[in-house]
């Protein structure tokens, strides 16, 4: 049985739902989840259905059991507060889109940070670049290849060189609770794929407002992602790139910048804002 790793931090009646990446951990979101709740508001970390196990763990689940985690998990929060906001990184920021889009009098705003429909960036070897898309299903209905990873490359999606080397020693030393699986399983992956088709075809019925934050120079998830939110949604959309950062931009050298835009778009979008610390950015 997978040992639980979600953390929730209650405060004031303004929540902020905090959705993980693919092989990730509720642990990536530690730093946003701690600054969030010194500016007054509850915030609850999920863990997503087969995360901080085992590979086997992963694989035997699929991405309706992911948004499945999300749907409880909101569920949950939305009986401790008024206002409610979804905030995901990577793959996280595709599933908190999908929820928005299907529970669009539940949101007040959503925030997507490195949100990726594909993994395109310039760390991303060409040949799995455009080989994944087809390669995946294919594998999937013959059932083979359920064993394969892709495995994680420098820079991890961190250019910070110090949090990198810390990151990469927990990651090959097998600790997947606190940095995630070292690479990403084929099926897990093909899942994603599934996953991705589905909310690119619901952006448009987005009306909430949405917050974009993507690194400039990502590695993993070129902006391009971002750009197709923002020229799709419905809603009012703010989109910032952010300079000295790779992919992990929740713990990355603009990790500040990102906790100031956020908060301020918390406040923007707020019924009842707290008067805390968030008053001064």
């Amino acid at each position: 049985m997978i040992e639980k790793h979600d953390y929730l931090l209650p405060a004031g009646r303004i929540g902020v739902l905090l959705i993980h990446g693919l092989t990730g951990t509720p642990v990536e979101m530690r730093g946003v989840a701690r600054e969030f709740h010194r500016a007054g508001y509850t915030v609850y970390a999920l863990q997503l259905a087969g995360h901080c196990g085992s590979v086997e763990d992963l694989i035997a689940t699929r991405w309706q059991d992911w948004y499945q985690s999300v749907i409880d998990s909101a569920d949950m929060l939305r009986k401790q507060v008024d206002t409610l906001f979804v905030c995901g990184l990577s793959m996280g920021a595709v599933l908190a889109l999908k929820y928005t889009a299907s529970h669009p009098n539940e949101v007040a705003g959503v925030l997507a940070y490195s949100v990726t429909f594909r993994y395109d960036g310039w760390s991303i070897p060409p040949l799995s670049r455009f080989a994944a898309p087809w390669l995946l299903p294919l594998a999937g209905m013959l059932n083979v290849g359920r064993h394969k990873m892709f495995n994680e490359e420098p820079p991890y999606g961190i250019q910070n060189e110090v949090l990198r080397k810390k990151i990469a020693d927990k990651m090959q030393g097998g600790n997947s609770a606190e940095a995630g699986l070292p690479g990403n399983p084929w099926p897990s992956l093909n899942e994603f794929l599934l996953l991705s088709r589905n909310v690119r075809r619901k952006l448009r019925h987005i009306h909430t407002p949405c917050l974009l934050l993507h690194a400039s120079n990502d590695d993993i998830s070129h902006r391009r992602n971002a750009e197709l939110v923002r020229d799709t949604v419905s809603g009012p959309v703010e989109m910032v790139l952010l300079p000295n950062s790779y992919h992990m931009i929740t713990i990355d050298n603009d990790r500040q910048e990102l906790f100031q835009r956020s908060i301020a778009f918390i406040r923007r979008y707020s019924v009842n804002t707290p008067l805390t610390l968030s008053e001064a950015l």
